[in-house]
Parts: structure tokens; sequence; C-alpha cells
């Protein structure tokens, strides 16, 4: 900020008038060199004893003396100005002068206010702050920002970002560059990034974020210095908003189902419709399997063998819910092999002895669900299986073969190739379990979660109902 700079002799002759004296005053340094004081012209006489009074002040302390004047333009307007004065002194130590650099209040007030907000960002702002160099490195970090990256405010200076971020880096990078070039986005922007302090669990983060580009206040022409990033982690924020939507979708998605299945003629052809709904934005395939299992009895009675299973309670993500221990898929498969074909008195209420496959969606090209001819050809799941994990424990069972998948990890599962998640849920209508419904995801989905096996649980029901109408649970 430029100043205005009055020089005085000791007399009080004026001596030195600067151009930014002239702009705030109107006077010419030529009007006001060789004038005696300023009173009747750059002061009102009302206020001429005051002023001078403080400037003889200045000339007899040491330091410098700030005061608060009211001066008077060549056009007659008066302006509240923050003045600066100081002793002038000659080569023996006496006083020559007085030396006073003045400004508009309001000038210096809206640095002062520049200066405390920058301050106030760099400390106790609630966003984080980062000032980025023309290079694309940090120049300035503020403390909230130095917490949400996980290092300390100086060992960010100067290191590329791609140090600090596995993954979103690009992206970044992409909006710094365009501030730099075109000035402030005209919104937020939302990014999603990954640290690399914690790239081993991969903890997307979702940060929104607001740029403004900064330039030099004292080049001729706009310099670029660098672009100031304000981010703000709304992660939760985000995650909540994506599983009300996740939400609204499966529910949208049921009530479709139900409105196509029920003009089906065919129970069965119903089935295939909840199975080819389910399947939009949830898996890349499905299978229905049913069990050898006598027929079900009439409406109302329960069967000898299932008196218990009708009544009995079971725990959907208790020991059953292998996929939440953090153990590999195959290390799953194997935990469950010696429960899925005990035998012994209690073993007939949950054992299975085959299970035949009766509806499938295509493994090739894209197409409506098939339902198979009723052959009673079961398929030969090995022990251990997750479909006859699930059926034996009447619960949810969820796989996968983790992030270097084995080759073969599907065809030994007898599941399409590329499978790596596979959700089994059971089939279960009037008190009975009729057979398993499985879901399976290639690479480029997310393992199942327990939100996704609430939803299969509600599909597999539908889906039993409509199998168990048709009487297909009996061939």
């Amino acid at each position: 900020m430029d100043a205005a700079l009055v020089a005085f002799a000791a007399d009080g002759t004026v001596t030195h008038w600067n151009h930014e004296a002239a702009r705030i005053l109107g006077w010419t340094a030529d009007e006001a060199v060789g004038r005696t004081g300023l009173a009747g012209w750059a002061v009102r006489k009302e206020d001429a004893d005051a002023i001078e009074a403080a400037l003889g002040a200045a000339m007899r302390s040491p330091g410098r003396q700030v005061h608060e004047f009211a001066l008077l333009t060549k056009d007659g307007h008066r302006v509240l100005v923050r003045t600066q004065a100081s002793a002038v002194r000659g080569p023996g130590g006496r006083v020559a002068g007085v030396y006073c650099a003045f400004s508009e209040v309001h000038t210096q007030m809206d640095l002062e206010r520049s200066i405390a907000l920058s301050e106030a960002l760099f400390e106790d702002a609630s966003w984080g702050v980062v000032l980025v160099d023309a290079d694309l490195r940090p120049a300035v970090v503020n403390a909230h920002a130095a917490r949400t990256l996980g290092v300390g405010r100086t060992a960010l200076l100067g290191r590329p970002l791609g140090d600090l971020l596995a993954q979103g880096v690009e992206e970044l990078e992409c909006a710094l560059q365009h501030v730099l070039a075109e000035g402030a986005p005209p919104a937020a922007a939302e990014l999603w990034v990954t640290l690399r302090s914690e790239e081993a669990e991969l903890p997307r983060r979702c940060w929104r974020s607001g740029f403004v580009r900064l330039s030099s206040p004292l080049a001729e022409e706009p310099v670029p210095l660098g672009v100031a990033w304000l981010f703000q982690d709304v992660t939760e924020t985000k995650r909540t908003e994506q599983d009300n939507s996740l939400l609204r979708f499966r529910a949208h998605q049921l009530h479709r189902a139900g409105r196509a299945a029920a003009e089906c003629p065919d129970p069965a052809e119903a089935a295939a419709v909840h199975l080819d709904f389910a399947l939009a934005g949830f898996a890349d395939h499905g299978l229905a399997d049913l069990a050898t299992r006598p027929a079900p009895a009439p409406y109302g009675a329960v069967a000898d063998d299932d008196a218990d299973d009708a009544y009995d309670t079971y725990d959907t993500y208790g020991a059953y819910d292998a996929f939440g221990t953090g153990a590999t898929g195959d290390a799953r498969d194997r935990a469950g092999a010696q429960a899925g074909t005990e035998t012994g008195p209690g073993a007939g209420r949950g054992a299975v002895c085959a299970l035949v496959r009766t509806l499938a969606s295509p493994a090739g090209a894209p197409g409506p669900s098939e339902a198979f001819a009723a052959t009673g050809i079961p398929v030969p799941y090995p022990p251990g299986h997750p479909a006859l994990q699930a059926f034996q424990r009447r619960g949810p069972v969820r796989t996968s073969a983790g992030a270097a998948p084995a080759e073969g990890w599907a065809a030994a599962r007898h599941w399409p190739d590329g499978t790596v998640h596979g959700l089994c849920v059971v089939l279960r209508s009037r008190g009975r379990t009729l057979g398993v419904l499985t879901f399976l995801r290639s690479p480029a989905r997310r393992p199942f979660d327990r939100a996704d096996a609430d939803y299969a649980e509600e599909v597999a029901a539908r889906i039993a109902a409509c199998l168990d109408l048709s009487g297909a649970a009996s061939r």
C-alpha cells in the first residue's frame, strides 16, 4: 500500500510532499512545498492547534507517534487519515524537522482487516487452507489442513502433491492448473482423495474445495503468485447422501419389480422378473438353486422335520458373518466346510443333500434371467461352498477372492468367470428353507457389505414366494 509522505522543517515549513499526498488531498507538490504549517489550507483553523501540537511532540519524542487527524482537501472536503510521525535529526543529533506518513483511515483499516483475515485463516480456520505456488507445491499450510493431511505444517512445504495423496492427485493438479490459467471456478468442487499415510486401507475422503488465484498487487500486470486452496472434509455427509440415494433406488426397484411380477401369469416367470430387477446396479450375475427336499405341506401345516425351523430364530450377522472377520475368501470357505457336511442327530435340520439350478442370469451377453428345466441334476458344489453354508446356517454368507484372486477361484465354486465377490442368501417361504439365492460381482464392483445382504434377503423373500407358489420347490 502506498503512503502519503510529508516532511516539515523545524520551523514548520513543508519541505517534502509526495505524489500520494497530492492524490489524497488534491494539493500538488508545487502548491504545498514552502508553505508554513497546514493551517488554513490543508487543515481547518479549528483543528490546526491540535495537529501542530502533535507534530511538535513527535519532534521531541523518540520513536514514532501514531495519530488520527481530519485533513482538508483542496475542494473543501474533510478526510480522516492515520499518521505516523517521527523526528528527523541532523548529523549532530539536533532535531531538523519531522517526517510524517499518512493514509486514509478506511484504506488502512482494509489493510489491517486483510492481514487479520490472513492470520485467522492460517491459525483458527475450520477449513483447510493451502497456498500452492505456481509449481503446484504447497508454500503455506494452515493448522487444520496439516491435521487433515496427517503431517506437520513445515513438512508439507515444497513437496509435490503426489507425495501426500495416493488417489485424486491428478484431479487436484488439473483444478489448480485451470485456476492459474483461467481464474477461480464459479462453484466449489468435490474431490475424492486417498492419503498416502492411509493407503493400506484405502479410506477415500471427499473434500469440498474452493480455489482462488493469487496475484501480486505490486505488479503493473497481473502475475499469478499461486492458488489458495480451501477445503473441508465432507466425507460423512456425502456417504450419508449416497446411502440414502441407494436406499431410494433399491426401494424403487422393489416397487417396480412387484408391479412387473404382478402381470406375469406364471409364478416362475415372476421370480425371474424379481431377479432381473434386483441385478440392476447391484450385481453382475444371479443364481437360484432349490434343494432336493420333500414338497411343502399344505398352507398352515408344519412338517415334522421343520417344526423347529418355523419358529427358531437365528442371528443373521453373528457367527455366520465370516466376511466381517477380515479373513480371505478361501479361509472363509474352509471355515464352513465341516459345518456344511456334518452328520448326526442335529444335522438333518440344516444339512442339504443337493442344490438344483432353477434360475440364472445369462453369463455371457446381457439378457433376461432364464428358468432351467426340472432335470433334478444337482450343481456339483464342493463341501464348504458358500451356498451350502448359507443353506445350512439359514443366513447370508459373503465371500471374496481378496485383493489378488487366485487363478480358478470362480471356477472352483462353479461361478461364471471373472467373479471375485459372492453373496448367498436362503430362499425361505412358509417357514421352510427352499434353496439358496446367489449374487455375484466382478472386480469392477466392491465387495458385498451388510446393507447388501439386507437387500438380498428382501429380494430372496419375494423370489422364494414366487417359486413356492409355482410348485417348483416340490419338483
